[in-house]
């Protein structure tokens, strides 16, 4: 196998759920390595097995506000690396400690200490991606250039964002627009202008199923439940594009930061919304926040010279996941949101057959709407690494490529996922997602509706908002 990249130092990865024990493997399969020189904290004994196996130290412990910064000097130093797939572990204070100690740094999404998901105490605002993606930019524009942290690189946030761009040179091509790949962030906002993109929807549904099935009193899923269900509590959130004629009537913006984004004064776990996949056509998906909802639209906008926002996509995930966690999520809500007294992560126990097709939909193209993505099988993801399922080998490669690519260009300071060389992430993440491929459609959000009863559309917009919701 491959090498792509060298670490001479030490690794310290954080959390070792299922995202931890899918990497591992892959860490070692394709970065230069050795297993004693990793280290594992984790804050039960979750994939201590997995540990012993690789024969990497496991240590069960909890990083608190407390103890973060001490437990962090003893591990890291100059030329170490920081791989955080924890929850409830302030990102932000992980990667200012990983500057002061010259580390590198990579995490799945912007995670704030316990509780900021659903403190009472802070407003709806407060409690959003947005507000956490705006506190990790002040980092960023504080520390400027040093040790590399890339932030959010999962599969969404992450993966997704360089899917985009692939997607945007597609269309370009098939609808005989200049396809010469842009080399600033205005050169892809401009593209995505010129090729009338005015939605684009994280669209993901997840087939995979487990034995035994879901009982009562037990969320089932895919991946961390911990990580579903709190970013399911967080309000919805989407980018808000210029195309869109009115504000929802529970949509709320900002006060601060870039004004990007809107809110909903409603859960994410409680909103749905219409979106397109190739193996189901039209399906309904939870509006679940995620960070590139925000990076995406803020990356795509253009402004004019008096500073006034021109252009700039609505962007939103749609996710539906497997049968079992769409049952739990309904027991979860039914519940008003007081999570199961018993989680199941599926990975062995899942059955044969299952896939996860996770894509960008980019809608508003006179061509019509194109879907771009991966289309993996549990069986394949089996047969390529062990320790995973197709959901988490998505995440998991997707944090390997910014690893590496942070070990390449290990002085940039901190970097989201837009940012970075969309060619070299997809170069050492294609061969283990299955079948990438794109697809056309001529749907809208407007197709077969009203069939049975009158409805409130935009017929004028298509893609305005109110036609995407679910009510």
């Amino acid at each position: 196998m491959t090498k792509h990249a060298a670490l001479p130092g030490r690794l310290l990865m954080l959390g070792f759920g299922s995202i931890g024990q899918g990497v591992l493997p892959l860490i070692l399969r394709h970065i230069d390595i050795t297993p004693d020189r990793i280290t594992i904290i984790s804050p039960d004994d979750a994939g201590k097995a997995v540990a012993e196996e690789y024969g990497v130290t496991f240590l069960k412990m909890a990083l608190t506000r407390e103890n973060y910064a001490a437990e962090l000097e003893q591990r890291l130093g100059q030329g170490d690396f920081l791989c955080n797939v924890s929850v409830e572990v302030s990102s932000v204070a992980l990667i200012r400690k990983c500057r002061e100690l010259g580390a590198l740094y990579v995490d799945t999404c912007v995670e704030p200490w316990p509780g900021g998901y659903t403190d009472p105490d802070l407003s709806p605002s407060q409690r959003s991606n947005y507000a956490l993606r705006e506190s990790a930019l002040d980092v960023k524009r504080e520390l400027g250039a040093g040790p590399t942290a890339v932030i959010a690189h999962g599969a969404n946030p992450g993966l997704v964002s360089h899917f985009l761009k692939a997607a945007l040179l597609d269309i370009a091509k098939a609808s005989g627009v200049d396809a010469t790949r842009p080399e600033s962030r205005e050169g892809w906002a401009a593209l995505a202008r010129d090729l009338g993109v005015k939605v684009v929807h994280i669209a993901e549904r997840d087939t995979q199923k487990g034995l035994p099935p879901k009982e009562r009193g037990e969320f089932v899923n895919t991946w961390s439940v911990n990580g579903f269900v709190g970013e399911g509590c967080q309000p919805s959130e989407l980018g808000w594009g210029t195309h869109e004629p009115e504000l929802p009537p529970e949509g709320r913006r900002h006060e601060f930061g870039c004004d990007a984004a809107i809110y909903l004064m409603r859960p994410g776990a409680g909103t749905r919304v219409r979106t397109w996949v190739p193996s189901e056509g039209p399906i309904h998906g939870w509006l679940i926040t995620h960070n590139e909802s925000i990076s995406t639209a803020d990356y795509y906008t253009l402004r004019d010279e008096a500073g006034e926002v021109v252009y700039r996509p609505t962007c939103h995930y749609a996710y539906h996941p497997c049968d079992e966690a769409v049952l739990s999520l309904h027991e979860f809500a039914g519940k008003n949101w007081e999570l199961q007294p018993r989680v199941r992560i599926l990975m062995d126990e899942t059955q044969p057959g299952g896939v996860d097709e996770l894509g960008v939909l980019v809608n508003g193209p006179a061509k019509g709407s194109y879907w771009y993505g991966s289309q993996l099988t549990i069986d394949e993801a089996r047969e390529l690494v062990p320790h995973n399922n197709a959901t988490s080998l998505q995440v998991t490669v997707s944090v390997l490529a910014a690893m590496i690519w942070a070990i390449e260009n290990p002085n940039v300071g901190v970097v989201e996922p837009e940012e970075i060389d969309e060619r070299r992430i997809l170069e050492i993440s294609t061969p283990y997602l299955g079948t990438m491929a794109g697809y056309w459609t001529n749907w809208t959000p407007l197709e077969d509706r009203e069939t049975l009863f009158p409805e409130d559309l935009d017929r004028n917009e298509p893609w305005a908002f109110k036609n995407v919701i679910v009510r």
